[in-house]
């Protein structure tokens, strides 16, 4: 594996990472959450830089309906972020406070919610477009294959998604995503390490569905 390819990995786990704590919010302050949204600002604008010749070759070559999706979900991506990075510059209290920014809060803070939610779903489906590519590196760096070991963690794959449809109708996710709720909900008495676990299945669930989506894809591209 090249320097790039685990680069590229390290930078996707981080920002995997950041994902899941921004979606705590209140629980861990708003001073952490905005430095550590300035954080995830940067690592995507890395992971952009890593990709650029997917990016330069936008325009280029045959269209499947695989490229499509991917295509479709990296640009509602790029405007989800650019809305968070907008409306939590407006909303900063820490990072940002040096721009004297008064104006337009309670926009901005319906708005960076929406976007939040919306990362959330899209990053993960992004991130299950490109599992197989994951799992493949996994393969050649775990030696020799195994099919107990592939049928272990399908199995693993199946809970964690089914449990991210649980958490997701619980946590009241589509309610956020479409501006049925506008303001986001937490219990100071849960511990933090349950609304983590909710969130990273609710992620799994989504990845599961980008997985099993680009899977389809390819073999109808085949055929």
């Amino acid at each position: 594996m090249t320097k790039k390819a685990i680069l590229k990995i390290v930078v996707d786990v981080w920002m995997t990472a950041a994902l899941l704590f921004l979606m705590t919010y209140n629980m861990l302050g708003d001073a952490f959450h905005e430095w550590l949204g300035a954080g995830m600002l940067v690592l995507f604008l890395l992971h952009h830089i890593l990709n650029f010749k997917w990016s330069r070759a936008i325009f280029r070559g045959k269209y499947t309906a695989y490229r499509i999706l991917q295509t479709v979900f990296v640009l509602a991506i790029l405007l989800t972020m650019l809305g968070s990075l907008i409306s939590g510059i407006i909303l900063s209290r820490h990072v940002f406070v040096f721009l004297g920014i008064d104006g337009g809060r309670s926009f901005a803070r319906t708005f960076h919610l929406v976007c939040a939610y919306w990362n959330l779903v899209l990053l993960s489906l992004h991130l299950g477009l490109h599992w197989n590519s994951m799992m493949a590196m996994a393969k050649r760096a775990s030696g020799k294959p195994s099919a107990i070991r592939t049928w272990v963690l399908r199995i693993l794959a199946s809970i964690v998604a089914g449990y991210g449809v649980v958490a997701f109708v619980n946590r009241d996710i589509g309610s956020y995503m479409t501006l049925r709720t506008q303001f986001a909900f937490f219990d100071y008495e849960e511990p933090l390490f349950l609304l983590l676990a909710d969130y990273l299945a609710i992620m799994g669930l989504f990845v599961f569905m980008g997985h099993y989506v680009a899977t389809a894809l390819r073999s109808l591209g085949k055929k």
